[in-house]
C-alpha cells in the first residue's frame, strides 16, 4: 500500500519540506476549484505532469492511471451536457478533476503519512480531524489486508464449485467485524496506557533548503498567473 511505501528516496520531489508540500497542495486545490481560466488550468496541468516526471517509473504509471479513471467517468457522465452545447464548462470540470486527483496522488506517493499528519498539525488543523483521518486510513489498510488473507484462505480451502458461497461471504464479514472490534479495543487500551489525550504535538520544522525555495518560487508564479487570469 501507498501508506507503507518507503518514500525516503534521492529524487528532488521527495526532498521537499513535507509541510510546504501539504500547504501548497491544499492552496493549489482551492485555486483550481474557483478558477474558470483555461490558461491557469493549462499551467497547472503542465505543473502536475512535471511533478509526475520527477517520480519513479513504477509510480508514474500507477499515478497516471488512477488519476484518469474518475475524470473519464465524469466526462462520460457529462456527455449529455456537452451535446446540448455546454462544452466549455464540461471540459473545465474534467480538467479540474484530473488536476486535483493527480495532485493528491502525487502527495500520497512522495510524502510519508506521518509527515502529512505533522504538517496538518503545523497548519492548525483541529486534532480531532487529524485523529479521525489518521486512525481511519490506517485501519482501512489493516482490515483490507486481513480481508485479502481471508479470501486467499477461502480459495485454498475451496475445491471445485462451492454451493455455499453466500455462507462463506457472511463468514468473512463476521470475521472482519470481530477483528475490527478487537483492534479497536486493543487500540483504546494502548492509547490509555501511553497517556494519549487526543492532542497531537510536533516540532516546528521550517528549515528550508535550495529545493524548497525553488518549489516556493514555482508556486508563487502559479499564484501570480491565477491572480492575473482572475483580473482579466
Amino acid at each position: 500500500p501507498i501508506i507503507r511505501q518507503n518514500k525516503s528516496r534521492d529524487k528532488l520531489i521527495y526532498l521537499i519540506n513535507p509541510t510546504l508540500k501539504v500547504f501548497m497542495t491544499l492552496l493549489s486545490i482551492v485555486l483550481i476549484s474557483i478558477s474558470r481560466s483555461y490558461t491557469f488550468l493549462f499551467m497547472m496541468t503542465a505543473y502536475v505532469l512535471g511533478n509526475l516526471f520527477l517520480m519513479e517509473n513504477k509510480s508514474k504509471k500507477r499515478i497516471l492511471i488512477k488519476s484518469l479513471i474518475f475524470p473519464i467517468i465524469s466526462l462520460i457522465a457529462l456527455i449529455p451536457a456537452m451535446v446540448y452545447g455546454n462544452i466549455y464548462n464540461s471540459l473545465l470540470l474534467f480538467q479540474k478533476i484530473f488536476i486535483t486527483i493527480m495532485m493528491m496522488n502525487l502527495l500520497a506517493h512522495n510524502t510519508k503519512w506521518n509527515d502529512v499528519s505533522k504538517s496538518l498539525k503545523l497548519l492548525y488543523v483541529p486534532d480531532i480531524f487529524i485523529w479521525i483521518m489518521d486512525i481511519t486510513i490506517k485501519y482501512i489498510v489493516l482490515l483490507g489486508e486481513h480481508s485479502i488473507n481471508l479470501l486467499y484462505a477461502l480459495r485454498l480451502r475451496s475445491v471445485g464449485k462451492a454451493s455455499n458461497k453466500y455462507n462463506s461471504i457472511t463468514g468473512i464479514i463476521g470475521s472482519l467485524f470481530i477483528k475490527s472490534y478487537k483492534m479497536s479495543e486493543e487500540m483504546s487500551q494502548a492509547m490509555e496506557c501511553r497517556g494519549f489525550t487526543g492532542e497531537y504535538t510536533t516540532k516546528v520544522n521550517f528549515k528550508f533548503r535550495k529545493i524548497d525555495y525553488g518549489y516556493i518560487i514555482v508556486n508563487l508564479l502559479l499564484l501570480s498567473i491565477f491572480i492575473y487570469t482572475c483580473l482579466n
